[in-house]
């Protein structure tokens, strides 16, 4: 290993370590307020979408097989269905626009 990766890995690793221990250290006692705490309460829900929606435009080859499958799986998980079965029929009715954009043309 070269001497600049050590350093650079060195003021990632504490840059990132500062970034979570300083929360911890500023704030001592539990927070009341019910705005940050509601606020708190969805971020990871909301990381977790960020992350996730962008990728599911290019998971497949073409952005129409990927959008019904993006729409099919919301629609299963409003249902209340589990994660296994939202991902399977989202990757099947991705599969079968796939399948059918191939036959059609």
């Amino acid at each position: 290993m070269t001497n600049d990766f050590r350093l650079y890995l060195l003021i990632l690793a504490g840059s990132t370590y500062l970034i979570r221990a300083i929360p911890f250290a500023l704030l001592q006692k539990k927070i009341t307020n019910r705005y940050v705490r509601s606020f708190l309460f969805y971020i990871p829900f909301t990381v977790l979408a960020a992350m996730t929606v962008p990728a599911a435009f290019y998971a497949t080859g073409h952005i129409v097989s990927a959008v019904v499958g993006l729409l099919i799986g919301c629609l299963v998980a409003i249902k209340g269905k589990g994660l296994t079965v939202v991902a399977a029929v989202s990757c099947a009715s991705a599969l079968a626009v796939e399948l059918l954009y191939t036959v059609l043309i």
